[in-house]
């Protein structure tokens, strides 16, 4: 069983590499290559605003619950899947050159912070302002998109998604977020490292060997930014890698424990239940 990843449509978008989806019409359709309602890696970026009724949506294997104006940001690469719903609720999709061709390295860095689900959970539930707010932006988008249409409304698309990103960062601010501009980029660099490498190390000394700083600093580092030990979070990430192997492989769960770094199967069982309630027989059931 393979996860499918999903392309950006580019015949239908042209150059500019944005479009706006409706829910509905997610769930309506039926692809050939893949179910919408089966886990499929994206591409591209997406913000999803829930206008409309409630529901869940699956992230990297986790449900969350919704309802009218919950808003989503997923990052290229993350895996998803929808279920059936007769709630309402708007996709702005879109590719990274999209939104950070024309920002500077600061304004890069903060737009891949927000979707980095690492940092800061990808859901935020709007108060009744700050929904009636987004909602605004989100309709000036649209008549941009499928009304005006002339040759400056890209432009406008692009600064109005930026808007709504800074938005989105001001409210998971006050609500008190640190996104800590000091060690985020020591951070993505760790990240980079542990999501490439956790299958051959799980060790924090490791990590911190190949940035050239002890280990007590990268404690420092996964501290100020997500407010975990170093080890937490290599462990998070080798566990949601190892879910994507389940699910992406034919490996036997005894092969999948060796190819994650296991030199004994016990230990591997024991660490998945540990850190997720399951078997890795159980989550493969209770998740295909």
């Amino acid at each position: 069983m393979k996860v499918k990843e999903i392309a950006f449509d580019k015949q239908k978008t042209g150059k500019y590499r944005f479009d706006i989806i409706d829910l509905k019409s997610i769930l309506n359709k039926k692809p050939d290559d893949h179910s919408q309602f089966e886990h499929h890696k994206l591409s591209f970026f997406v913000i999803i605003i829930m206008t409309y009724g409630e529901g869940k949506h699956s992230i990297n294997y986790q449900d969350y619950d919704f309802k009218e104006g919950t808003v989503f940001t997923l990052r290229k690469s993350i895996i998803h899947k929808f279920y059936k719903t007769n709630a309402q609720g708007k996709f702005l999709v879109f590719t990274n050159d999209f939104v950070i061709r024309h920002s500077d390295e600061i304004e890069t860095k903060k737009i891949f912070r927000l979707f980095n689900e690492m940092l800061c959970s990808p859901n935020l539930q709007l108060n009744n302002s700050e929904f009636i707010e987004i909602e605004n932006l989100l309709s000036l988008i649209e008549k941009e998109y499928f009304q005006e249409k002339d040759i400056h409304s890209i432009e406008i698309i692009r600064n109005l998604i930026q808007v709504i990103i800074h938005k989105l960062f001001r409210i998971k601010t006050k609500r008190g977020r640190n996104f800590d501009d000091k060690y985020s980029t020591s951070f993505n660099s760790l990240q980079e490292l542990v999501e490439r490498d956790c299958f051959e190390s799980k060790k924090v000394s490791y990590y911190a060997k190949k940035m050239g700083v002890t280990s007590r600093t990268l404690n420092n580092i996964t501290q100020s930014v997500i407010g975990k030990s170093a080890k937490s979070f290599i462990d998070e990430v080798l566990i949601l890698q190892i879910k994507r192997l389940i699910f992406n492989s034919n490996l036997s769960f005894t092969e999948i424990a060796y190819q994650s770094g296991f030199d004994d199967a016990t230990n591997f069982f024991k660490f998945f239940r540990k850190k997720t309630g399951y078997s890795p027989k159980e989550f493969k059931e209770n998740f295909k």
